[in-house]
């Protein structure tokens, strides 16, 4: 290989992209929109549900009880019913995910110590939210429960009852359950897998369509060095692209980075080699830029976004296809951010899912250079 005409390549590429300014200019905002949008759009937290609620009670001991539930970031009630056709009225219209019925005889049966069953109504159209929602609805009432009962007890025995279970949790890495937190890192792995083959996926292809290749074929210029050359320019602007995602996830999403900038960098390095190397094996197999475009985004984001473990664990996917989840890259990369970003690990820990990523990126590295062939079909 001659580094000669190795950089000869890199220079025609580089004059190409800087006189193409809209590609250029798409190359580095689109990852910045796409991490905007997506940073506040995609969220699994559950804040401020809907409820509405029907006190048949109207006493100090169910007006505590509702208390509770206003008293946290999880529920907003949001309307009064007088009955079961105002609760459902307001679940049609999307006004409320969920309600709560107390019973008109709440507060006597607390007072004579009976167990009084409180009815929780959800909108079960969303399973995800409603699921999360009936947990937090449980635990408040759990809670209600525990303080009416130490209440009684202090009352009856003139002593607080203890409890011989107290459970105390405490959240390693992301304290607050900011879902916010993971869904960053992974999503600079979604969205630079994507741009990172968009990008190269055009570029052998372009040289077909314009008729350039032909000059190409008749340089002294092998095939490994067009390759390298043409990877060269875009792995550069991946980098500075990952740089700008870092940064947005740390000034505008407060994400909290607790690794080595370097190990970031250099694990970025390796992914952007093989979804380079991928794009560019696409766009020889394809020699059409729409057609190469397109597969491009069929291979990376579906399965980046649906099979690597950023929004969905692996875990919980079916087993076969859990095999599938082990040819997507993103599912390394996505592991080692978060170790990187939440958990301030090394290689000590990542060394499989980097070794792996690694191995990508070679694999695609060679199949592209075996792939192209310097002659005329």
């Amino acid at each position: 290989m001659n580094p000669r005409r190795v950089w000869a390549v890199v220079r025609k590429e580089f004059i190409h992209i800087l006189r193409d300014r809209r590609s250029l200019q798409a190359a580095i905002a689109l990852p910045m929109m796409l991490l905007f949008l997506y940073g506040y759009a995609v969220t699994l937290d559950v804040d401020r549900v809907p409820m509405a609620v029907w006190d048949q009670s109207e006493t100090p001991a169910s007006r505590d009880l509702i208390a509770q539930f206003q008293g946290t970031r999880y529920f907003s009630v949001k309307t009064f019913a007088r009955g079961y056709r105002e609760i459902e009225r307001a679940i049609d219209n999307g006004d409320a995910l969920m309600a709560l019925v107390v019973p008109a005889d709440f507060a006597g049966d607390i007072d004579a110590g009976r167990k009084v069953p409180v009815q929780l109504i959800v909108d079960g159209s969303d399973s995800n939210t409603a699921t999360i929602a009936m947990g937090y609805a449980e635990l408040i009432a759990l809670d209600y429960s525990r303080r009416i009962g130490v209440r009684k007890n202090l009352r009856v025995q003139g002593k607080f009852q203890e409890f011989p279970l107290d459970a105390r949790p405490r959240v390693w890495f992301n304290t607050d359950l900011e879902s916010r937190n993971y869904l960053i890192p992974g999503l600079i792995a979604v969205i630079m897998s994507v741009i990172a083959a968009l990008l190269t996926s055009l570029t052998i292809s372009g040289e077909w369509e314009k008729g350039t290749m032909e000059q190409l074929i008749s340089t002294p210029v092998k095939g490994p060095e067009l390759i390298l050359g043409k990877l060269f320019p875009y792995f550069f602007i991946g980098l500075l692209d990952v740089a700008i995602a870092a940064g947005m996830g740390e000034y505008l999403f407060h994400v909290p980075f607790r690794g080595s900038v370097a190990l970031l960098f250099a694990m970025a390095s390796i992914f952007l080699i093989g979804a380079f190397s991928m794009g560019m094996l696409i766009s020889i197999a394809a020699r059409n830029q729409m057609m190469a475009s397109q597969i491009a985004i069929v291979t990376t984001f579906l399965p980046s976004f649906l099979l690597s473990g950023f929004i969905f664990a692996v875990v919980n996917m079916p087993a076969p296809i859990q095999i599938f989840t082990y040819a997507v890259p993103a599912t390394y990369f996505i592991a080692l951010l978060k170790g990187i970003y939440l958990k301030g690990i090394g290689l000590e820990v990542l060394a499989l899912d980097a070794w792996l990523l690694a191995a990508f990126g070679l694999a695609m590295l060679v199949l592209a250079n075996l792939k192209f062939k310097k002659k005329l079909e």
